[in-house]
């Protein structure tokens, strides 16, 4: 069944399983995909990816109906819940594979994210500059199949415990309304 209003947001923040976690409980968000973008390398494979010789970052790619969810509010929350002032990492992840990006698929989705940073950098939430990188989109490899629903399938893991538990539960209780029913 073909849905033609629906979009494709391309973003990362860090380890993919943290950002599919969030993203999959917003209102509006049909899918969420983990995968890799932003490098030279073809169909890299997440080993590859973590030798940092690929150029590409962990990222998700998420198909949304901008009718229930915009695009300004993805980035919003895209940019509370992973700290986007940090150079090529997040937390204990630490290499290019983990930066900060946003793939624009189309002008207006460039105007978004330069507008979204604008707005966080002038209101200081950070205390730091946005170093979030904004580049074209070119092409998505979706990651192996035992990364896609990580969080779901594996929530007692250690990793997701420590990590993606508090960053769900700050979706949860900062943007409760936009929540799909449970």
């Amino acid at each position: 069944m073909s849905q033609p209003h629906l979009q494709t947001a391309t973003i990362g923040g860090g380890c993919f399983w943290c950002l599919e976690a969030v993203f999959t409980e917003l209102k509006g968000v049909a899918k969420v995909e983990s995968g890799y973008s932003g490098g030279t390398v073809e169909h890299s494979s997440y080993q590859e990816v973590c030798d940092g010789d690929t150029g590409h970052a962990e990222v998700v790619q998420i198909t949304f109906d901008p009718k229930v969810i915009s695009l300004k509010e993805l980035f919003q929350v895209f940019f509370t819940m992973h700290d986007p002032t940090t150079l090529n990492r997040q937390g204990a992840d630490v290499g290019t594979q983990y930066r900060s990006i946003i793939l624009y698929h189309n002008s207006e989705q460039k105007a978004t994210a330069e507008q979204v940073i604008k707005e966080i950098n002038e209101s200081k939430i950070w205390g730091n500059p946005i170093v979030t990188e904004v580049t074209p989109f070119k092409t998505f490899y979706k990651a192996e199949e035992y990364h896609q629903e990580y969080y779901k399938n594996n929530p007692w893991q250690p990793y997701c415990q420590i990590v993606i538990t508090p960053k769900v539960a700050k979706l949860r209780k900062q943007y409760h309304d936009r929540l799909k029913a449970q």
